[in-house]
């Protein structure tokens, strides 16, 4: 089993790729994830590592590295479910580097993001914003006006991203050719945001009608889950069970009992029993960690990984 620390956590205290990839090893991590905030100045010290040996590449998370001229952390820049031709085209083009580079470091995964659904006027994230306020989820489960609110938005949005899902399907499509040549899995995120692509209970679905079975999987970002569980928006154990047959990978990182996530393993809400049972020995396990998080946080999450999930 492959345990990886996301390079989120230090790429942006960085100028050199090599001196941020040697943090890594010093914390006894064998391999990383190179994630979506990867500046193009960062990657000759990432290569000189790789070649050297000094560290593996799990997985790569687009876009890796960063399109030209963006230098923070960007990973819906461009979407898959933009209408726009021109968005569209470079949404393809960074992805397509990004396979590349995934190849050249020896990963044998890229984590991707679906996009989203685009509303004229008020969306429904921003309206279970605007309503959840600062009420707890205990009040929330109890708020049967929330429930019925969240009902009418989840039918808004299935009805609203009929042509967003065919862009969707359309854009992955056009990857696999690229993605079977490299050798490299598609690893399709469940998101925190009500209005990103795939809704959580239609992920299966879209993973059913993209076939590709050894290119696109699904990608359970722990973090994710458990803020929608905490909006009442899905069962974070049910999200798992409809996919356990296609997953590739987790992100884990905690949820404060405030609603803050990518805190350190086994501090704050989520159910770390119930995870482990859903965890096999090919899948790719990644610490996705805020970088505000100390390096004693970071071996303290190391450390309740080996001891409770693997």
């Amino acid at each position: 089993m492959k345990l990886s620390l996301s390079s989120c956590w230090n790429s942006h205290r960085h100028e050199d790729g090599y001196e941020m990839i040697a943090e890594v090893v010093d914390l006894g991590f064998e391999y990383i994830e190179l994630s979506h905030g990867i500046r193009i100045s960062l990657v000759p010290g990432i290569l000189k590592a790789v070649d050297e040996g000094l560290i593996k590449v799990s997985s790569v998370h687009n876009f890796c590295p960063l399109p030209v001229g963006i230098t923070h952390a960007a990973p819906n820049l461009y979407e898959p479910t933009a209408r726009r031709h021109q968005e569209h085209a470079m949404w393809f083009r960074n992805t397509l580097k990004t396979i590349d580079f995934a190849q050249r470091v020896g990963a044998e995964l890229m984590v991707i993001h679906s996009g989203s659904v685009k509303y004229l006027f008020k969306s429904p994230e921003v309206v279970l914003e605007d309503y959840i306020g600062s009420t707890t989820p205990e009040e929330l489960r109890k708020d049967r006006e929330y429930e019925k609110l969240l009902q009418g938005l989840q039918t808004r949005m299935r009805k609203k991203q009929g042509s967003f899902r065919k862009q969707l399907i359309e854009s992955y499509r056009k990857i696999i050719p690229a993605a079977k040549e490299k050798g490299i899995k598609v690893g399709v995120e469940n998101r925190e945001g009500f209005d990103e692509m795939p809704m959580d209970l239609e992920m299966r679905g879209l993973l059913i009608e993209l076939g590709e079975p050894e290119v696109f999987g699904y990608w359970h970002d722990a973090g994710h889950a458990q803020l929608k569980e905490r909006m009442g928006i899905i069962l974070h154990q049910q999200l798992l069970a409809d996919n356990t047959e296609r997953q590739f990978g987790f992100h884990l990182h905690d949820v404060s009992e405030n609603g803050f996530d990518h805190q350190a393993i086994g501090t704050g809400t989520i159910d770390w029993k119930m995870l482990r049972s859903f965890i096999r020995e090919e899948h790719i396990l990644v610490l996705e960690l805020s970088p505000r998080l100390k390096k004693e946080e970071v071996e303290l999450s190391r450390d309740f990984v080996k001891a409770e999930l693997i």
